[in-house]
């Protein structure tokens, strides 16, 4: 279960500075994702209202992958204002299959998220895209951003989805040792194989994400000749762009945010 106001139980209290994005003009609500081995995959999603029919030309669409939270309320406010601006965004549940976070502690989150397999993610992005182009999208306008968690994801999404136009990765772990098993790969290890143009979006004074590993992260896509970089905010924190935690930073988060979209404006995906 989610609190009344829509965040999960382990960002309370909201923060003051939170952004209200309401539903005016717009198709927008939780959706059931069927996969293909007959299980669902709960996500919400956005679009500018009544559109999705068969002859409408498609949407540009933008997936947006959750942190560690899950989709609470602040990404389903993120898709909104995506829809806003012509966009169909769409924001699935990455942690279902492993339990619920919305109801818990960040303690007791942290080993769900744990049990998450890359694998899994991908192919569940997979099929969210799958479901996008059911609903409306143009699929030669796709683009995929995340934040933290999602962040890292969409690195590695870009890496295995080569039809993705582009990418925005908000403050994501690009070097942090993971499971073997189940995070064989870390970004700085498809840095130089990366064909999808990706902006990386982070902040100088991470306490979580240390400056050497982006750094190199950057170095390994520059030696690779690659478009994609990473863009860093000096004396900016951790969740910068999260307007519902005190670690927001209003000045550095709209930047991003317009960075964000002229990436996405000039790869195609408008």
């Amino acid at each position: 279960m989610r609190r009344d106001d829509g965040f999960a139980a382990a960002v309370q209290p909201v923060a003051q500075t939170v952004v209200h994005t309401d539903a005016q003009g717009l198709d927008a609500g939780e959706v059931s994702i069927a996969m293909r081995d007959g299980t669902a995959l709960a996500a919400y999603f956005a679009r500018p209202q009544e559109h999705g029919a068969r002859d409408e030309p498609g949407l540009p669409t933008i997936v947006l992958v959750h942190e560690i939270w899950s989709v609470h309320e602040h990404f389903r406010d993120l898709c909104r204002r995506l829809a806003k601006l012509g966009y169909l965004a769409v924001a699935p549940d990455l942690f279902a299959r492993q339990g619920d976070v919305a109801d818990k502690s960040i303690e007791e989150i942290r080993p769900i998220v744990a049990k998450v397999p890359d694998a899994q993610v991908l192919a569940d992005l997979d099929a969210t895209v799958r479901w996008a182009g059911a609903n409306g999208a143009d699929l030669a306008r796709l683009g995929v951003t995340g934040f933290c968690w999602g962040g890292r994801i969409t690195w590695l999404y870009c890496a295995h989805n080569p039809k993705v136009r582009a990418g925005v990765a908000w403050y994501g772990p690009v070097a942090r040792p993971g499971d073997a098993q189940l995070q064989p790969q870390q970004p700085i290890d498809v840095a130089a194989s990366l064909e999808v143009p990706v902006l990386g979006l982070y902040g100088g004074a991470d306490a979580g994400i240390p400056n050497d590993t982006v750094e190199r992260m950057n170095a390994a896509l520059a030696a690779a000749g690659k478009e994609s970089h990473i863009h860093l905010y000096p004396d900016t924190p951790h969740a910068f762009h999260a307007d519902y935690r005190p670690s927001y930073r209003r000045e550095q988060a709209e930047d991003g945010w317009n960075r964000m979209l002229d990436w996405f404006r000039g790869h195609g995906v408008a």
